[in-house]
């Protein structure tokens, strides 16, 4: 019997106050790294590419892509050379072999569906090289590129549902939903969204990167000199940074807009020397929605509020509104409003969400799937609370919980710890069936890559390795 790991209770009535992680935060020790290893690629044939390619293709339509398919889709002379693309490109952990009730199949990785993106951009003459990882969020990877004419770029990498390793253990239908396909299809959905966020938004003169391509779940953008607010110290008119910030909410709104996660983590500080008219640049826009949103006040105040804590902490700056001031074409001191308010100062005069199809518009407009999906997957980058946040601190006119409710919840914990015991042994035998399943893929790949002919097929599709 092993001995109970106590626990620390939670409290009860607390509020949730944490905006969502920063995409160039970073890397946390809850975030798995999905490393992008490109070492390989310049070896891979047009063969493994196309393998590669036949196995994304099937994907849209099955969980696990038989072999006859790859073949079928990847037009290769002979199933002999599928079966060696095959195995090359599994030894390589672009492609992952496993077995459904009726068939042996294969799926792409996360590093087969980097390739492939990364591949298209070889092939557009958009990039040269990728050099080191700039950051590591909960959403995606950002890492340092090249083009062909040596200009430095930012490539992001969507990671959209990514999740720790024990996560997947713990939720069991994590797996049984097709979970993997599906992180690699919304990841695609918001890359492209985030793509057009962008373009037109650079097209229609606010401060963003310039968008310069994109791929699957990868974009390309402008490399931005400078560094994210969240590590600000001091600025030399941090009063004027604040009105411009409020000033940037403001606009993009009545362009039709709400970006939902304007905080520190989001908005990158230009360098002194990089003599640009705007002194800051905003990034991460997936979950950007319209003013027709049934939530867009409530969102377009919290964008708000995020700035006015910031410099709270940061500056101590706490404006406040002053009738005796006769100017509303800022915020802050000086001015006659110390912050926006969505009612009084959104005027619509552009229809961006319209062209973008934002989440509001979109939803009311259109209801087109892809929308739909790519909607239900960022609500919880709109609304997300970090684990690791304190939330402990109770307001005075919330509830604390009784004694009753104590006892309740010492009883809970008590079968939640039986619950893991048996999780554990119940892990352990998994553990042990996946090492004597993951022994039989690399025999069965080897095979496959040296064209072993001890290895054989049966009627339903399943390979089967002579010894």
């Amino acid at each position: 019997m092993h001995p109970k790991k106590k626990k620390k209770k939670k409290k009860k009535n607390c509020k949730d106050i944490s905006y969502s992680l920063s995409h160039l935060s970073s890397s946390s020790e809850h975030t798995p790294i999905m490393k992008l290893d490109t070492s390989h690629m310049r070896y891979l044939t047009s063969d493994d590419f196309r393998v590669l390619q036949a196995i994304e293709l099937g994907s849209r339509n099955h969980e696990l892509v038989p072999t006859q398919m790859i073949h079928s889709i990847g037009g290769l002379k002979s199933p002999s050379a599928t079966n060696r693309a095959i195995g090359d490109i599994a030894k390589l952990k672009l492609i992952s072999r496993l077995r459904n009730a009726k068939y042996d199949g294969f799926r792409l990785s996360y590093n087969g569906y980097d390739y492939l993106a990364l591949k298209s951009m070889l092939n557009r003459n958009t990039l040269y090289s990728v050099g080191t990882t700039i950051g590591v969020g909960k959403e995606s990877d950002i890492y340092s590129v090249s083009d062909p004419e040596g200009v430095q770029k930012v490539l992001k990498i969507h990671r959209l549902g990514r999740t720790s390793f024990k996560t997947v253990k713990n939720n069991r239908d994590y797996l049984k939903n097709k979970q993997t396909s599906n992180w690699m299809y919304l990841s695609r959905l918001a890359a492209a969204k985030e793509y057009q966020f962008m373009e037109v938004l650079y097209n229609n003169g606010f401060n963003v990167p310039q968008p310069f391509d994109y791929s699957r779940h990868c974009v390309m953008m402008e490399w931005i000199k400078g560094i994210p607010m969240k590590h600000l110290r001091q600025h030399k008119n941090y009063k004027k940074l604040y009105s411009d910030l409020m000033g940037f909410i403001v606009r993009l709104a009545k362009a039709g807009l709400i970006h939902c996660d304007f905080n520190e983590f989001n908005i990158l500080i230009r360098d002194d020397t990089d003599g640009h008219e705007f002194d800051f640049v905003v990034i991460d826009f997936p979950q950007c929605v319209s003013i027709e949103h049934p939530d867009a006040k409530e969102y377009f105040d919290r964008d708000v509020q995020g700035i006015r804590d910031f410099f709270s902490k940061k500056f101590r700056y706490n404006p406040q509104h002053d009738p005796t001031m006769f100017d509303t074409d800022g915020y802050g001191d000086g001015y006659k409003y110390a912050y926006p308010n969505f009612k009084r100062d959104v005027i619509r005069e552009k229809s961006l969400d319209v062209e973008v199809q934002a989440s509001g518009y979109a939803k009311k407009k259109t209801g087109n799937r892809e929308d739909k999906d790519l909607e239900k997957a960022v609500l919880g980058m709109r609304i997300k609370v970090d684990e690791d946040d304190d939330l402990s601190e109770i307001d005075d006119d919330e509830d604390v919980a009784t004694e009753d409710e104590e006892e309740d919840e010492e009883e809970e914990e008590d079968e939640e710890e039986d619950e893991e015991e048996e999780e554990e042994l119940f892990e352990d035998e998994e553990e042990f069936d996946e090492q004597a399943e993951a022994e039989e893929n690399e025999k069965i790949i080897e095979a496959l890559s040296k064209g072993d002919k001890k290895l054989k097929m049966d009627k339903l599709g399943n390979y089967i390795l002579d010894e």
